[in-house]
C-alpha cells in the first residue's frame, strides 16, 4: 500500500495514456474489419499460346485442324492418372505395457531388508564370538592368576616350614649345649634329665604339682582365678618382660596356645592362635589371645635367633 501511494500519479498518467491510445486506434480503422471479406478471381487474357505480342486481340482462328482441337481438349478434358500413393508400412503393435513399479519397489525394499537383517546376524554373530573368546581368556588369565598365587603360598609355607624347623633345630642345639655346660659342674637343676628331685609343688605330699599342658619352671601350680588368669609361656629359657592378661568378658572357659615369633630386641613380630595344644575353638577366646600375645615383651638377646619361635598359652577361667 506505501508504494501505490508513493507512485499514485504516475498509475494514473500511465492509464490515461493507454486509453487515448486506444480510443485513437478503435476510431481511426486500424483494425481489420470482421469478417474478412471473400477472395475474387483474377482475369486472365485469352490466348492459345504462352508468347505473344501487339496492343489488340486478334480475331479467333477457324483454320485450326480440328485433331489438334480434339487432342487438346482431349488433353484437357483426360485427367491425370491418379499417383498410387504407398501404403504406409503398418507399425507393428506394441507389446502391452504393464505397471510393475510397485512391486518392483517392495521387492527391492523387501530384499534390502533382508540383506540389512543378514549383516546384522553376521555382526551380532561376531560380536558373541569375541565376547566368548575374551571370557575364556579372562578365565584363563584368572585361573593362571589363581595357580600362581597357590604356588606363592605353597612356597611361602615351606619357607616358613624350613624355617621353624631351623629354629627348633637351633633351640635343641642350644638346650644341649647348656645341658652339658650345666652337666659338667653336676646337678643340672629343675626340668633337667638327670635331676634327683622327684617332685615338684607347694602342697603336702609328693608328686609334680601343675598340669598337663602347662610349661615347666612357670612357678605357677593353681588353676588359677579371674578372667585370662594362667598365662604361661616357652621361649627356650628366655625371659619376658611382660606378659598382658587377654580381656575377655564372655561366659565360656577354654584354653588358647599361641604359636609367636620373637626377634633378638624381644619383640613378637607374628603371632598364630589356636594351635595344637587349644581345647576352644571359640573365636572371641582365640582372638583375644593372639592380641594380647603381639602385646608380649621378652628380654632382648643378641646371640638369640633373628626369629625365635615359641609358644605362650592362655588359660580362660570365669570367677
Amino acid at each position: 500500500m506505501e508504494y501505490i501511494r508513493k507512485h499514485k500519479t504516475g498509475f494514473i498518467g500511465t492509464i490515461i495514456t493507454h486509453a487515448v491510445v486506444l480510443a485513437i486506434l478503435l476510431f481511426f480503422g486500424f483494425f481489420t474489419p470482421l469478417p474478412l471479406p471473400g477472395e475474387e478471381g483474377v482475369l486472365v487474357d485469352f490466348g492459345d499460346s504462352e508468347t505473344g505480342f501487339g496492343m489488340e486481340e486478334p480475331a479467333p482462328s477457324e483454320t485450326a485442324p480440328l485433331e489438334n482441337q480434339e487432342e487438346k481438349v482431349a488433353e484437357v478434358k483426360t485427367p491425370p492418372p491418379p499417383q498410387q500413393t504407398k501404403a504406409a508400412p503398418a507399425q507393428p503393435k506394441e507389446a502391452l505395457m504393464t505397471q510393475d513399479l510397485e512391486k518392483t519397489v517392495a521387492m527391492e525394499t523387501a530384499k534390502k531388508k533382508k540383506e540389512a537383517d543378514k549383516v546384522k546376524d553376521l555382526e551380532r554373530e561376531k560380536m558373541l564370538k569375541e565376547k566368548r573368546e575374551q571370557e575364556r581368556l579372562e578365565k584363563q588369565q584368572q585361573a593362571e592368576a589363581e595357580r600362581l598365587r597357590q604356588a606363592e603360598i605353597a612356597r611361602q609355607k615351606k619357607e616358613e616350614e624350613q624355617r621353624l624347623a631351623q629354629a627348633a633345630a637351633e633351640q635343641r642345639k642350644v638346650g644341649e649345649i647348656n645341658n652339658r655346660a650345666k652337666n659338667a659342674f653336676g646337678g643340672a637343676g629343675k626340668g633337667a634329665a638327670d635331676s634327683k628331685s622327684t617332685g615338684q609343688g607347694v602342697t603336702f605330699g609328693p608328686g609334680n604339682q601343675g598340669s598337663s599342658q602347662g610349661t615347666a619352671n612357670a612357678g605357677q601350680y593353681g588353676p588359677g582365678g579371674g578372667i585370662g588368669n594362667g598365662v604361661s609361656y616357652n621361649l627356650g629359657g628366655r625371659g619376658h618382660e611382660s606378659l598382658p592378661k587377654p580381656y575377655y568378658p564372655g561366659n565360656e572357659e577354654g584354653m588358647v596356645v599361641v604359636q609367636v615369633t620373637v626377634d633378638k630386641s624381644g619383640k613378637v613380630t607374628k603371632a598364630e592362635a589356636g594351635i595344637k595344644g587349644s581345647n576352644t575353638a571359640n573365636p572371641e577366646l582365640i582372638a583375644a589371645a593372639r592380641k594380647a600375645a603381639l602385646q608380649a615383651r621378652f628380654k632382648a638377646d643378641e646371640n638369640a635367633p633373628a626369629f625365635q619361635v615359641g609358644t605362650i598359652t592362655y588359660r580362660f577361667l570365669l570367677d
